[in-house]
């Protein structure tokens, strides 16, 4: 059903002047939620529309050092492909950014969002950057995706020599649904006795699967990613397990009761998103948890709004507070020691 349809709880926050001219000239398409029945044609267009750069396009001329590893995979799966890059010439264990992309849980690829993150982030701080290829649904469910996620990690800190980081410096990070697998991630190590994240860094995280919230209501049929869209992809994530009551924490982090011991945070969303609530509602059960957290509301913000319009000045804000948080972060005296292993 297309909530377009519906009738909104109240009027919507008004868009930054900045992002709604661009946004009105890139035509209603982009608001056509996605939906199981034109999923396959749209994971197909994304791919068309955004397709994947090769190496050498990422190696930006010699500017990076940038090769596909692969890590063992989970117990009875395939082993995970993950992107290595770094600036050229860069000498010592790095910090490392694990990165866990965007796409509704159904779409997207560890090499797209490279570009971006070794001009603005890898460069300037001097970071390592591992991309993970997870699985993706509908073809692989719950807890797959997650999973490849996790043995990337583990790999990644037991091959820190070779790799060229310091395993107690990785900050876990993404955009979307790889922020909500971030938050997921962080809460999986945490109770396996995994490795210490230094930090979690969760851009506009997908982390509800029920929908309820104010803001998903609010924003039906107006935001880029709506509710219709959201359902159509945890439905193909969880399969049977949509809208179990007892659905695990690590499916859906905003349905976790216990969030201490976690890494600090940084969040960041839009006041005009549909994640809007659920992400405030997040920091505010990690504050209640005493984890370290930074949040960040971007006043007429849309889901995904620096990457539409990456010139716009809320775009440029919202880029600048993320490089702050994790300079900050990797500041720290003695950063590494993370949050400790949870009880």
């Amino acid at each position: 059903m297309d909530d377009r349809a519906d009738a909104s709880p109240a009027g919507t926050p008004p868009i930054d002047p900045e992002l709604d001219v661009v946004l009105a000239s890139l035509g209603e398409w982009v608001r056509n939620p996605l939906t199981p029945e034109n999923l396959t044609a749209r994971v197909e267009l994304d791919a068309a529309a955004r397709p994947r750069p090769t190496l050498g396009e990422l190696r930006d001329g010699g500017r990076f050092e940038v090769s596909e590893v692969r890590a063992p995979g989970p117990p009875g799966g395939p082993d995970v492909t993950l992107v290595s890059a770094r600036p050229a010439g860069a000498a010592g264990p790095l910090p490392l950014l694990y990165f866990l992309h965007g796409g509704g849980l159904v779409m997207g690829n560890a090499a797209s969002a490279l570009p971006q993150l070794l001009r603005e982030w890898a460069l300037p701080l001097g970071l390592a950057v591992l991309s993970v290829e997870y699985r993706l649904a509908p073809g692989t469910r719950y807890p797959g995706p997650l999973e490849d996620c996790y043995a990337g990690l583990v790999w990644a800190a037991g091959e820190a020599d070779a790799l060229g980081i310091a395993p107690d410096r990785i900050v876990i990070a993404g955009r979307s649904a790889g922020g909500g697998l971030a938050a997921a991630l962080a809460l999986l190590t945490r109770d396996r006795g995994g490795p210490v994240p230094l930090g979690q860094l969760l851009l506009c995280p997908m982390l509800d699967d029920r929908g309820g919230t104010f803001s998903s209501r609010q924003m039906a049929g107006v935001d880029v990613w709506d509710r219709t869209s959201n359902a159509t992809g945890w439905r193909a994530a969880l399969g049977d397990l949509y809208g179990a009551a007892d659905l695990p924490a690590y499916a859906a982090p905003a349905r976790a009761k216990d969030l201490s011991g976690l890494p600090p945070a940084y969040i960041d969303v839009g006041s005009a998103e549909t994640f809007r609530d659920e992400d405030v509602a997040y920091a505010d059960a990690l504050w209640r948890a005493g984890v370290p957290a930074e949040l960040h509301v971007w006043p007429g913000a849309f889901h995904g709004f620096d990457g539409l319009v990456p010139g716009a000045a809320v775009s440029r804000d919202a880029r600048e507070a993320r490089i702050r948080w994790l300079r900050r972060l990797l500041a720290q005296p003695g950063a590494g020691g993370g949050a400790g292993q949870h009880a």
